[in-house]
């Protein structure tokens, strides 16, 4: 079937209307009609060929919430009707080690939800910015956030999972200093997340504009990273900070931060590398420098149970799909609180 969608033919050009084709559902497959997608730095990313590899036309997307509109015939796990998201994987081997331990993203053979291998027209894989989208029934999630909520929702399959995962894993919580570096689309829901988990929450930010704005999204404290003392005051204290900064900087200056055996884990990718950090700040305290990417698809589902249970959702601007080339500017410069979202309606506009 033929849908609208947005999307860019070149990496120098803007993101335009265009048709494009969605298969007809498989046995497996779960027919979604997309209500919202949220608008990932990944986005811009891939759509300008920062990255490498972008194929065209590249529809962008992958923070997906809609309403089921058909199912196959061997489809169990959702019905017609169902609220669901869709992230960042839409296909896996299904068999490796990866898979079975419910880790997809780490999977060689994960396929993204845009710009990945598929044999569907015209080759790889459009994402959400569209008015439907086909996918196998292992790669939908059940949102069970009410439906008024279902805008700021989206985020979550990214920005969300991006931060939870990394925050479960290395055990967040009560007891545990956690910081937070950035206040973006990542930070912000890094500190809902840990200050929902328990932990003790500091948020780093270059801007003391942002101190109450931190606090009101859950933080603890702030620390303004381009103020030697108050960074000093919290040296060696930290059992866990989350760097969510999409920019090269220096590590070494979040690294001295940690306890020993703390843990920086990265989750922000920058189009070029960070400075690398000095070994002795690493093997003095025993130190862990890590980094983390999405979740699989049962911890996907785990954060958005976690999220509905603590009333937790992205702060967002909705914007129209003609909007989209404006935000892409605006979030380069960090013109946005803190995630841009695209209602999906205005694609029939």
């Amino acid at each position: 079937m033929t849908v609208k969608a947005y999307g860019a033919h070149a990496g120098d050009q803007p993101l335009v209307s265009m048709d494009i084709t969605r298969r007809a559902p498989g046995a497996h497959d779960v027919q979604i009609s997309i209500a919202f997608c949220g608008v990932c730095h990944s986005d811009l990313h891939t759509v300008r060929s920062e990255w490498a590899g972008t194929q065209y036309p590249c529809v962008p997307g992958h923070e997906i919430v809609g309403r089921v509109t058909a199912v196959g015939a061997h489809v169990s796990r959702h019905k017609v009707g169902d609220l669901v998201g869709v992230g960042c994987i839409v296909d896996s081997c299904q068999h490796c080690d990866d898979c079975d331990d419910g880790l997809e993203n780490y999977c060689t053979s994960m396929v993204g939800t845009y710009n990945g291998p598929t044999a569907d027209q015209p080759g790889w894989t459009m994402g959400g910015y569209s008015e439907q989208i086909v996918v196998h029934e292992r790669y939908v999630l059940h949102i069970s956030h009410p439906e008024h909520q279902l805008a700021a929702v989206a985020p979550l399959l990214c920005a969300g999972i991006t931060t939870y995962s990394p925050l479960r894993h290395w055990h967040a919580g009560p007891g545990k200093k956690v910081g937070v570096v950035g206040i973006g689309g990542l930070g912000h829901m890094g500190i809902k997340l840990a200050h929902a988990m328990g932990a003790h929450v500091v948020a780093f930010t270059t801007s003391a504009s942002k101190r109450e704005v931190a606090k009101a999204l859950g933080a603890d404290d702030v620390v303004v990273s381009r103020n030697a003392e108050e960074m000093a005051a919290h040296a060696r204290s930290f059992d866990f900070i989350l760097n969510t900064v999409a920019a090269p900087h220096d590590l070494d200056a979040f690294l001295v931060l940690l306890k020993r055996d703390g843990t920086m884990t990265l989750v922000g990718a920058p189009a070029t590398p960070h400075p690398s950090p000095q070994v002795f700040n690493l093997i003095m305290q025993r130190r862990t420098l890590a980094g983390s990417m999405i979740g699989g698809i049962p911890e996907t589902q785990e954060m958005l149970d976690f999220c509905a249970r603590h009333n937790i959702v992205a702060d967002i601007e909705l914007i129209r799909a003609d909007e989209i080339n404006a935000a892409y500017e605006r979030m380069l410069k960090g013109d946005v609180k803190y995630r841009f979202v695209i209602d999906n309606a205005s694609l029939a506009a």
